[in-house]
């Protein structure tokens, strides 16, 4: 998995403002209410692609791309409800973005094995492990982003090193949607920093 977000030079004042007071009702309402829906129909695709790699040991690759884009479509969204991304989310999973981006290589087999142990036992030794130590990082990714907000506002400009703690939040929840969707067999890092093989 590559999940990139680029750093700006320079973050719109005004659109940090807009984002801040309406962007409920212009970015969070529709995109929200749009992606119950694609959600929903996501899930159901999952419930799918799970019988089917139960019984073949192959993700469908039309499925995976499917959850890859409603991945990216989300990652959209997050990067302005971060504000670590200026502009408007493009709506759809075929949606492109010029400062988020999202590469998932396609597995040509998942182990059958590997999935139902994931289906069974994911929840302990996956999500209780992984969600503890997130629940205190994302206290701490909150309360940069609420320093950022102030410093974006009266310079400009997004401190770096803010910007890789809030992305390395979304790569590291990406990373547990990713093994826990079957999409890879790779057991996600507990870290948000890139790792060698997704720079």
């Amino acid at each position: 998995m590559k999940l990139k977000v680029t750093h700006q030079e320079r973050y719109s004042r005004l659109e940090l403002l807009l984002r801040f007071i309406f962007g409920s009702i212009y970015i969070y309402l529709p995109h929200g209410f749009l992606l119950i829906f694609v959600s929903i129909w996501g899930f159901i695709l999952k419930v799918i692609a799970f019988w089917a790699i139960l019984f073949t040991g192959k993700y469908p690759k039309s499925l995976f791309e499917f959850q890859v884009g409603l991945l990216r479509w989300g990652l959209r969204l997050k990067a302005r409800m971060f504000n670590v991304s200026d502009g408007y989310p493009a709506f759809g999973i075929k949606g492109t973005d010029e400062h988020t981006s999202l590469e998932v290589e396609y597995p040509e087999s998942v182990s059958r094995g590997m999935m139902l142990v994931r289906f069974f036992f994911g929840s302990i030794y996956v999500y209780i492990p992984h969600y503890f130590i997130l629940f205190f990082r994302a206290i701490f990714v909150n309360i940069l982003w609420f320093l950022a907000f102030w410093i974006v506002l009266f310079t400009g400009n997004f401190p770096e090193s803010f910007h890789n703690w809030i992305v390395g939040q979304m790569r590291w929840t990406t990373r547990i949607a990713l093994y826990m969707s079957y999409m890879t067999e790779k057991y996600p890092a507990f870290t948000g920093d890139e790792l060698s093989d997704e720079v």
